[in-house]
């Protein structure tokens, strides 16, 4: 693979002037020829591909309100459950991340928060990052404004992600990092990996680009092959004790908790803990056996999503949306009525709106000629966007 610091060839700084004036009505003050390389080489140098996966991910950054995230609060169970810390910088001062996955509760995370406060909070502490990779560079260039990221993977237990909402909880996570993060991995170890990492892995990368996997470094319980190769790019300086550095916290920690937390199992009683800021959109309701809940929205506008998150009591629910045009009178499908297991995690989603169209979005309980099912819930079409000529969002 080329170097990302090579000069670029003449058909690449074309490609790149094209790109910068089609895109040009999107572009922020400090979005500069470095940032629009990072979406041009994540399409394979294709102008028109790159347009649209950076407009993507333009109207992707509106519908999750990127911008303000900054001031979001995360709720207590990430706050002190989610494993994540900044050990430090690399020897070209990149920020490296310590992220100690293997005592990762997702269980308990995702019986206490949405998965979308789990997404909302990983979107912040990328944010976080990539400012403060980007502040790096003006003092060290731009080989500081990347990441690097060591997973240890001791303690890791397969059986939580055979649960279909962890699964896919963390596919999603992949799917979104992939689609709105290109090319800010700088290089990435995984370490203490067991046997059974692998299958997970083969299972993963399906989802993950070839520059990422290619930096993406992975080794057994063997420290002494992984911890020469990562001095080699971290000095021991900013690399835990824990890890074969010299770095404690002030406390002496080697594992240096006080800025690095390595979560570890969420107590039941935060289960299903909201904050009540989190709690203005949503409603409660029983859904009678042999029931439905409908709701009708109307879109006038182009720009418009319409959003959901439920969460259903010891039983699941059909969910569904159909759409119908006001003018052809129409009606299609847009989520097919299905069975949801909202009793094991919370159901999050949305839909890009077209105008002048009805959307019918219905909780089918007709199936259930036994149970009534007690729902929490949150439906809402969103206003329109400030720049409803963007192309709508695709997987």
């Amino acid at each position: 693979m080329a170097s990302r610091s090579a000069p670029l060839q003449d058909d690449q700084k074309f490609a790149l002037m094209k790109f910068r004036r089609s895109v040009a009505d999107v572009l922020k003050p400090d979005h500069d020829d470095y940032y629009l390389l990072r979406w041009l080489r994540a399409r394979n140098w294709n102008p028109d591909a790159a347009e649209k996966m950076l407009r993507n991910s333009v109207k992707w950054r509106e519908r999750w309100g990127v911008d303000k995230i900054e001031s979001w609060k995360a709720p207590q169970p990430l706050a002190e459950y989610l494993v994540h810390g900044l050990s430090g910088f690399d020897k070209d001062g990149a920020p490296f991340l310590v992220v100690p996955f293997g005592p990762f509760d997702i269980w308990g995370i995702l019986h206490s928060v949405s998965q979308a406060d789990l997404i909302r909070v990983t979107i912040q502490y990328l944010e976080k990052h990539l400012q403060l990779a980007f502040n790096q560079s003006k003092e060290h260039g731009n080989n500081a404004r990347q990441l690097v990221v060591l997973f240890d993977m001791e303690g890791f237990n397969v059986k939580q992600y055979t649960w279909r909402p962890a699964a896919e909880a963390i596919i999603q996570l992949i799917k979104m990092y992939e689609a709105n993060y290109p090319e800010i991995l700088k290089y990435c170890y995984i370490v203490n990996a067991p046997k059974v990492f692998a299958f997970v892995f083969n299972m993963v990368r399906k989802f993950l680009d070839e520059y990422t996997v290619n930096k993406i470094h992975i080794y057994k319980a063997d420290p002494g092959k992984w911890q020469p190769a990562v001095l080699e790019r971290i000095d021991a300086s900013n690399l835990p004790r824990h890890y074969g550095g010299t770095m404690v916290d002030e406390k002496g920690d080697p594992k240096c908790r006080e800025f690095i937390l390595w979560g570890g199992k969420v107590p039941e009683e935060m289960y299903n803990k909201r904050d009540d800021e989190n709690n203005n959109d949503f409603n409660e309701t029983v859904i009678k056996k042999g029931g439905k809940l409908k709701m009708e929205f109307y879109c006038k506008d182009d720009g418009c999503f319409l959003k959901w998150e439920f969460r259903t009591y010891e039983h699941d629910i059909r969910f569904g949306i159909k759409c119908q045009n006001e003018k052809t009178g129409e009606v299609t499908e847009e989520i097919p009525l299905k069975r949801i297991a909202s009793h094991q995690c919370d159901e999050v989603g949305f839909i890009t709106c077209l105008p002048n169209c009805k959307y019918f979005v219905v909780f089918d309980n007709t199936y259930s000629y036994m149970r009534n099912k007690k729902i929490r819930y949150s439906v809402i079409l969103t206003e329109p966007m400030e720049e409803p000529d963007i192309l709508d969002v695709m997987e």
